[in-house]
């Protein structure tokens, strides 16, 4: 895993050997079949790439193909590293999709990689679930 900044963006990308291990824990498989994750952008933003190697940006809540935009995933070597930041994600209590504020501070905390993973899952259950009963309920 390499992480740092490139311009306004904070990455963290996945080595070769650790992409198949993180698309598992993150759920990749169930949200967007035939994707892989590569890492992160921002914090908020996954890199993934389809089977043809087409790469995309896509929200980690929620998850969802219609949020696929094409995006480029930097050279490891070009990012800056900043300790301040090393194994740590920015998470949002209450994801903006349910209603959360990303300007509110009381709204942040930073987690592990570990619990990043587990809060995504997690999350992004709650969405899909939510989808299915609204449309349910059309």
């Amino acid at each position: 895993m390499t992480e740092g900044w490139l311009n306004e963006h904070y990455f963290i990308l996945f080595s070769d050997a650790e992409i198949g291990e993180a698309s598992e824990k993150y759920g990749i498989a169930q949200s967007l079949p035939g994707f892989k994750v590569l890492g992160l952008r921002g914090w908020d933003d996954f890199l993934v790439c389809d089977a043809m190697g087409n790469t995309y940006s896509v929200p980690t809540v929620p998850l969802d193909q219609q949020y696929l935009k094409e995006a480029t995933v930097p050279q490891n070597h070009s990012l800056k590293t900043d300790s301040r930041f090393k194994e740590k994600i920015k998470w949002y209590l209450k994801p903006v999709v349910f209603g959360g504020d990303a300007n509110e501070s009381a709204n942040l905390t930073w987690v592990s990689h570990e619990q990043h993973a587990g809060l995504v899952v997690w999350w992004n259950i709650q969405y899909r679930d939510l989808k299915i009963q609204q449309a349910k309920d059309a």
